[in-house]
C-alpha cells in the first residue's frame, strides 16, 4: 500500500451526489476508496481485489447491501463491515447487524462521523494483527489476533465487533459490567439504539460458547451482563 493512503476502502453507494462527496472528503483524508453503483459489480470487485473495510448502502440496484455483505461473510469474517441506510427503523438496523455487519449510519450523515467510525474501527483491526493474544476460555481457545474460536478442532472465524466483546467480557469474566460501559468502550456511545444492536453480539456469542455448558453470559437485568467461566 501507497504510504500516503491510510487504508483501501470498498464503497457501495447509487446515490451520485453523495458517493461523490464522500469519495472526495474520505480521499482528502488520505483513504483510497472504489466506489461503485452496482451491489452486483462491488461484490465481484471484493473478490478481486484486496480492502480494509467496506462500506454498503443497503439499497442497490442487482443486489442490496445484506446480501453483499452475506456473501462477504462467507469468505471473510474479519473485515469491518458498515452500512449505510436510510431506513430508520430499528428492525432494519437489527437486521443489517444480524447479515454480519459491525455497524452502521443512517443517512443523512455527517463526514465527520463516518470518517470517525472508520478510523476507531482500523485502529482496532491493525493493533489486532500487531498483538497477539491467545486466551483459554473453558473449554475453547480464543486466538484475539486472528479472531478465531477454537473447540474440539472446529474453529469459527469472528468479526472484528464479536471478537472485541468476547475479549472484553473475558477481560472481566464471573464480574459484572454494565451496558453503558460496553457500549461507550466498543461503539463510542450508549444510545438506545447501540443497546440493541449490542444485544445482537450477544445473542452471537452465546451461540458461539454453547459447546461449553459452564460457559454463560447472564443479563442482569437493568445494569449489563456476567460472563461466567471456570477461572
Amino acid at each position: 500500500m501507497n504510504d500516503s493512503i491510510k487504508a483501501t476502502i470498498l464503497y457501495a453507494e447509487d446515490d451520485e451526489a453523495l458517493s461523490f462527496l464522500t469519495t472526495d472528503s474520505l480521499g482528502l483524508h488520505g483513504y483510497k476508496l472504489d466506489h461503485y453503483a452496482n451491489g452486483a459489480h462491488a461484490l465481484k470487485a471484493f473478490g478481486k481485489n484486496k480492502y480494509d473495510l467496506c462500506i454498503l448502502d443497503i439499497m442497490l440496484p442487482e443486489m442490496d447491501g445484506l446480501e453483499i455483505a452475506r456473501q462477504i461473510r462467507k469468505t471473510n469474517q474479519q473485515i469491518p463491515i458498515i452500512f449505510l441506510t436510510a431506513k430508520s427503523l430499528k428492525e432494519d438496523r437489527i437486521e443489517g447487524l444480524k447479515t454480519g455487519a459491525d455497524d452502521y449510519l443512517t443517512k443523512p450523515y455527517s463526514i465527520e462521523e463516518l470518517i470517525l467510525k472508520i478510523e476507531i474501527f482500523l485502529k482496532r483491526k491493525f493493533i489486532s494483527e500487531e498483538v497477539e493474544v491467545q486466551q483459554v476460555i473453558g473449554n475453547y481457545n480464543y486466538d484475539h489476533s486472528n479472531l478465531k474460536l477454537s473447540i474440539s478442532g472446529v474453529t469459527k472465524d469472528l468479526t472484528q465487533k464479536e471478537g472485541e466483546l468476547l475479549h472484553l467480557l473475558n477481560n472481566n469474566r464471573n464480574t459484572i459490567l454494565k451496558r453503558s460501559e460496553i457500549l461507550q468502550r466498543l461503539w463510542g456511545n450508549d444510545d438506545y439504539f447501540l443497546g440493541r444492536s449490542m444485544d445482537v453480539f450477544i445473542s452471537r456469542l452465546r451461540k458461539y460458547l454453547k459447546e461449553d455448558e459452564r460457559l454463560k453470559i447472564e443479563n442482569v437485568h437493568g445494569v449489563g451482563f456476567r460472563f461466567i467461566c471456570p477461572v
